[in-house]
Order: structure tokens, then sequence, then C-alpha cells
């Protein structure tokens, strides 16, 4: 036996016949609450990671600001942590700053969500948040004060896996999450449901490929197009796409639906009370936050919750059904 490995084996002897909890025991074990989980799993981005965000952020604001917004960026989980929240919470903050279009206080903490603290922002950022489960009422009640009273909200990605607990969080969201057969490592195709929205300027009038985690909706939660605007869909018309709605290996994601086509919405806003809503899907890879087309597209999402950037919210249902701009046949 070496050295070393006969050293820990009498330190385990040791704790156990103390009574103490075992070294081994401790190496092994898993993070549990969510300060250890965002300890092992958050790690702050790198220098050259820092630069990609730099580069891809938007040389300035899309409109410009009626007076100077805050936004709460919250990112606690209850349930699965994505490790790009803190490339995340580093990019969209960053992204305020540099072009002047809000400034960000980043938290995690439930004690936030009072209406007097919340009257100093102008909209709330869930960034992957999972499973909340607010300790008190009142706490929900403050976020839906904070919207319906003319404020905004803004999702991205497991913001859509967040509300299971509080049914009308969910309504605001516009779904809960269902599974995603299209997976972080897959590149996909994206139809551009309205080319020339103002939300989806950062795609320039096409559809487009992404490599990227996309959710689908539960069919009993998601509001579907009566009540949001939706902007951006999974593109059915490449088979690589579609064909993960009858893959046997993804069976569990999809049992909640029916066979055969269906539309998988991955961006959408609408408008809440007087408030504004913006959510979008993409964000599992922290290499989104270095996409400029991304970056883009969370800026005027953004603008569009504080409500400096005007954007038609009308119901994708009360519309005039325009000619969706669909993604190039392979991805580039």
């Amino acid at each position: 036996m070496k050295s070393h490995t006969r050293i820990f084996a009498l330190i385990t002897l040791f704790a156990l016949t103390q009574g103490l909890p075992s070294p081994l025991g401790a190496q092994n074990k898993k993070p549990q609450t969510w300060e250890e989980q965002k300890a092992a799993k958050l790690k702050p981005l790198t220098a050259e990671e820092k630069e990609k965000v730099a580069a891809a952020i938007p040389a300035k604001a899309s409109a410009k600001a009626k007076k100077n917004r805050k936004l709460l960026i919250f990112y606690r989980c209850e349930g699965y942590v994505h490790t790009a929240i803190s490339g995340a919470n580093y990019a969209i903050a960053e992204m305020g700053g540099k072009t002047g279009a809000f400034t960000a206080d980043v938290a995690d903490d439930y004690a936030v969500f009072t209406d007097e603290n919340l009257a100093q922002y102008d909209a709330i950022l869930f960034n992957s948040t999972t499973h909340l489960k607010f300790p008190d009422p009142k706490q929900r009640e403050a976020i839906l004060n904070f919207t319906k009273n003319g404020k905004g909200i803004v999702g991205i990605h497991a913001a859509g896996d967040c509300f299971h607990a509080w049914p009308e969080g969910a309504a605001l969201m516009g779904g809960l999450f269902s599974g995603h057969p299209w997976t972080a490592g897959g590149t996909w195709a994206f139809r551009l449901d309205e080319p020339n929205h103002v939300l989806n300027k950062a795609f320039t009038g096409n559809g487009f490929w992404h490599q990227d985690e996309i959710y689908q909706y539960q069919p009993t939660t998601f509001v579907g197009p009566e009540n949001i605007r939706i902007i951006v869909s999974l593109d059915m018309t490449k088979k690589d796409v579609s064909d993960k709605l009858a893959d046997p290996k993804y069976a569990k994601h999809n049992k909640a639906f029916k066979p055969g086509k269906r539309d998988v919405p991955v961006s959408w806003l609408r408008e809440y009370g007087k408030g504004r809503l913006f959510y979008t899907n993409f964000g599992h890879n922290k290499q989104t936050y270095w996409a400029a087309n991304m970056m883009q597209h969370y800026l005027d999402g953004l603008q569009y919750a504080f409500g400096d950037l005007d954007a038609d919210a009308t119901p994708t249902a009360k519309v005039k059904k325009v000619e969706a701009a669909l993604a190039p046949e392979k991805a580039h």
C-alpha cells in the first residue's frame, strides 16, 4: 500500500472509531443544498470567454431608454442547475453597461421579492431558474403586482422549468417544461414565425441553425398562440429536427403529446396586465452568450420588457399569418 493511501485509510479508520464523519464519505457526497450546488457548478468565465462575450455584445441599445433602467437578475435553482448561469449573469450585466440600456443587480435570495424592494427595478430576469419554491406567498404576490402594474418579466431557458408549484407564475411565463428531445450537443434549425418582428431584428429576416438545448412545453400548461406572440420556433421542415418527435429514445419526453406534426415555440412575448413578458428558450449552452445574434435577441427582449422598445404583442392567433422564414437546408 502506498504511503498516502495508508495515511488516508488510517484517518478514515480513526474517524469511524471516534464517531466522526468519514473523509471518504465527504469525498463522495454530492452537492445537495442550493449553496453547495452553486459553489460546485457555477464557475466564473475565463478571461478568454469574457473577451468572446464582449465581442458579441451589441455596440448600442436598440432604443433610447425612457429613463434610467434597472434590472434584477435572479438565478436561484431548486432543481437542475445549469452551469451556463454564471456566464449569463455576467453577459447580461455587461451588456447593460456597455450599451447604456440598463444597470443590473444579481441575486439568488428570495428576500428580494417584496413590493418595497422591487419598486426600484424596471424588470426581473429569471436566469435559468428551476423549480422555485417561494417560502412566503407574499413573494409571489409581489412578482404579480410588479408585472400587472406595468413592469417587465424576462425568462431565459430554464425559466420555463420554474413555476411548477405556482400555476399563475407558469401562466405568466407561458408554460412549463415537458422534456427536451433537442439536446444541448445538437445543432438545430429554427424558423422565424415573424421575420419582420422587431424582436427578431437579430436574425436579419432569416431562419438559422444554432447549437443549444430546446424545450417543449406541457400541453396542459402552455398558454398557446391565443395568449402569446410566438416569434421563433423549431423548424420542423428539417428532418433531423422533426425526427425527434417520434424517436423511441425520447419517448418519455414525448408521451404527453399526440403523435404527428406539431409546433415547438422557442421565443415569445406577451402583455400581462400593464406589464410585458419576453421569454426565450435559448441559453442552455454558455456559447450562446458569445453569439452576437443571441445577445441582440436578449437585448431587444429586455428593452421590450422595460417598455423602451415598442413591439407588437398581439397574440399570434389574433393577427394575420405571415410566411415564416425557414432555416437553410444545412447548418453552416
